[in-house]
């Protein structure tokens, strides 16, 4: 499982490298291809040891610890253990709409961050599916490559919109770029960082779902908050996610305000569809003797458990 992963994002990162390269190439000729490649190198190391802070640092995220959130912590750790893994960083995003993300270039670098409006509109098992969930991202080591991804298509949109004003020479035969290539530039960069991400998320979140109901023994909460999310995230801004659309795929639920469908260029598979397998799950598993329905912790008697 880790090689493969590893082996993934290499592939991701030689093929954006040599998407950035030849892009670079439309629009400066051999100067530009031998610039793109030198800036995509630097981009790809970076993005292997940073990209993880780099979004935690765009969405505003303060760490927490046990001194600080004791119940929410004890609940990720608890689900640490049961899935075997470290305990991860734990952050908090002060954000009103209900959602969180897993990060870390390895479980042993992991980092989950989840937002206020989830801990104040989520009952607790639904929270603790959300974050079982998250922790199932961590456990197939998808969190490098989704977290790759979303800084290296953020530089790929950069890359378009530096099209429009670096497009004007090939380079060392003085020619002009055709406005044609460079309006190409500025189409198919971002259209690539969107196929990408597509292509991560989709298939993972549903496996994600899967092992997360199976770490929380509670798919019927997580179908119940996947539900509550998609519904207050299309009411409810995220202005971060606006700004950086590049890393919607992150998110248990997509936090812009689109229609998440099943459609060619969505970062999530459909919320209907997760919640069917989910809820299809909650049978099979009940047919076959049922999940333990566990709370990993019970802070019901606390008015306000989370901060």
């Amino acid at each position: 499982m880790m090689v493969t992963g590893y082996l993934k994002t290499t592939i991701l990162m030689a093929g954006m490298t040599a998407l950035v390269g030849g892009l670079g190439y439309l629009v400066g000729g051999q100067s530009g291809l031998m610039i793109a490649l030198f800036v995509a190198g630097g981009m790809n190391i970076w993005a292997w040891y940073n990209s993880d802070k780099a979004v935690l640092s765009h969405y505003g995220a303060r760490q927490v610890g046990m001194e600080d959130s004791p119940k929410l912590v004890s609940m990720i750790h608890c689900l640490a253990d049961r899935a075997g893994l470290p305990h991860p960083k734990v952050f908090v995003i002060e954000n009103a709409q209900p959602n969180a993300f897993a990060t870390g270039r390895n479980p042993d670098h992991a980092a989950v961050a989840i937002t206020t409006g989830l801990m104040q509109r989520l009952d607790t098992d639904e929270i603790e599916g959300v974050m079982a969930h998250e922790l199932a991202h961590v456990k197939h080591r998808d969190t490098l490559i989704m977290t790759v991804t979303a800084t290296l298509a953020g530089a790929l949109s950069m890359l378009a919109n530096f099209a429009m004003f670096f497009g004007g020479t090939r380079g060392d035969d003085g020619r002009r770029a055709s406005p044609i290539v460079t309006v190409l530039v500025m189409l198919l960069a971002p259209l690539a960082a969107s196929i990408v991400q597509m292509a991560i998320s989709r298939s993972r979140e549903y496996e994600a779902d899967r092992l997360g109901a199976e770490i929380s023994g509670k798919p019927r909460s997580l179908a119940t908050a996947l539900e509550k999310i998609s519904g207050m995230a299309g009411q409810i801004v995220n202005r971060e996610a606006e700004d950086n659309p590049a890393s919607a795929h992150l998110f248990i639920i997509n936090p812009l305000h689109v229609r998440a469908v099943d459609g060619l260029f969505s970062t999530h598979p459909s919320t209907e569809s997760r919640i069917r397998r989910l809820l299809d799950m909650e049978k099979e598993a009940k047919a076959q003797g049922g999940f333990i329905d566990s709370s990993a912790v019970d802070f019901r008697d606390d008015k306000n458990p989370w901060l």
